[in-house]
């Protein structure tokens, strides 16, 4: 029985609040399932299936705490780097906003984190009924964020709105980096579909400690070539021999949609969205590649994360790369001005990958 620990831990404005693994979060459920999202961070760190008594996302295999909580002495623990604030904290699926990657040397002297406030600032979330409403402002961003998560059923209806608080209008990444971990995880069982369009592309940079595919290659989805250059691998699925890492982006159908299936569990879980708001998805490997701290050659991820941008990088390098296989890498936010989007969680026990998630 796969059970984390969460246990109710009081009340705020009559607002039931829970700990979740130790942290501060928030849940609502039904008789299908349980969605807990943090208050630090903001990340929906549980979406457990009822049914099938798993929980899919992403659970790091470090100690999880707030990151405010974070003492300097404590960063070399987690990596020591702009990256340290968010791995003390990170579950499930995190925002990653107004960057997708790292922040540049002076961003960084600020206090900008690798993908940006979103994914550790604390966030004021209200319940009523069914729904759980996020809020959140990024001060450095000058960002105003809401996100709204309502239970319908087996699955989750999830809007976001994104506010420009200053005045001209600028280059924003967006991205919904959604992490999917063990016991659920399998990389030699679990199996994935996605509506990719076809042209896809290997990361232009390192891709890790055991990478075993080209770096910077455009390719036709799903074959891409190895690093070797001695043939292609189908990447549908993870490789399921570790250690392993890799990164990939590939253009999405307008009706965009990927779905992970267990068939130890029965289960799967699927994302749906609008591909003209979200046009690429990002899918990120680690079977127990990396061997720096807080890694330890012990995370076993996948990432399917769907977003604006194509890869993870710079604020500069996404501006200078513009587009990428003719398409745009980040969306425009209006001075003043707000983006929206919705997009949708669904679940289904199946002893089979669903055939149609997004009905």
């Amino acid at each position: 029985m796969q059970r984390p620990l969460h246990s109710v831990s009081g009340e705020n404005n009559g607002m039931p609040k829970t700990n979740y693994l130790g942290r501060r979060t928030v849940s609502i459920e039904n008789e299908f399932l349980r969605l807990t999202v943090t208050e630090e961070g903001g990340h929906i760190a549980e979406v457990y299936s009822k049914r099938a008594d798993v929980n899919p996302m992403w659970t790091p295999p470090w100690p999880t705490m707030e990151p405010s909580a974070l003492k300097p002495e404590q960063e070399v623990l987690y990596g020591g780097d702009a990256e340290a604030k968010l791995l003390s904290g990170i579950l499930g699926h995190n925002l990653c906003l107004d960057i997708f990657g790292g922040p540049s040397e002076a961003e960084a002297a600020l206090g900008l984190t690798v993908h940006g406030e979103s994914s550790i600032l604390p966030y004021t979330i209200e319940e009523s009924g069914n729904t759980l409403t996020c809020t959140a402002h990024f001060p450095l961003a000058q960002i105003d964020f809401v996100r709204t998560l309502t239970l319908e059923g087996e699955g989750i209806r999830i809007e976001e709105r994104v506010t420009n608080k200053v005045g001209f209008d600028r280059p924003i990444a967006w991205t919904q980096h959604v992490t999917l971990s063990p016991p659920f995880l399998d990389p030699a069982t679990t199996e994935f579909r996605m509506s990719a369009a076809g042209p896809a592309m290997t990361h232009p940079e390192s891709l890790g400690e055991a990478a075993y595919l080209k770096q910077g290659a455009p390719f036709g989805w799903p074959n891409a070539p190895t690093v070797n250059g001695s043939g292609v691998v189908n990447v549908t699925d993870m490789k399921p021999d570790a250690p392993a890492s890799s990164y990939i982006a590939v253009l999405m159908k307008p009706q965009s949609y990927f779905s992970a299936w267990s068939p130890k569990y029965r289960f799967a879980i699927a994302y749906v969205w609008d591909g003209a708001d979200f046009p690429w998805l990002g899918i990120w490997e680690e079977n127990r590649s990396r061997s720096h701290a807080p890694w330890k050659n012990a995370g076993v991820t996948r990432g399917m994360e769907f977003g604006v941008s194509p890869f993870p990088e710079s604020r500069q390098s996404m501006v200078e790369r513009g587009h990428t296989l003719n398409t745009p890498g980040f969306k425009w936010l209006p001075a003043n001005g707000t983006l929206s989007a919705t997009y949708f969680i669904r679940t289904f026990v199946t002893n089979e990958p669903p055939v149609d998630v997004t009905a």
